[in-house]
């Protein structure tokens, strides 16, 4: 687990190791998301960077007759 201060400013810097575990870039979006209590950061993905995550889903559904 990483500590970081926030400045004065209201800024923090993200560590290097979560940085790189990350993947995260210099100028990259990320959401910044209240939850239950503390700061949630998620980077902010295009389309085109999502396309085929779901590849090898299991699409079948049991359904119910009419």
């Amino acid at each position: 687990m990483e500590i970081v201060t926030v400045s004065p400013k209201f800024q923090i810097v993200i560590p290097r190791t979560i940085r790189k575990a990350l993947g995260l870039k210099p100028g990259q979006k990320v959401h910044v998301i209240p939850y239950e209590g503390r700061i949630e950061l998620v980077p902010v993905e295009s389309i085109r960077q999502r396309r085929g995550f779901l590849k090898g889903i299991d699409t079948n559904v049991e359904r119910d007759s009419d």
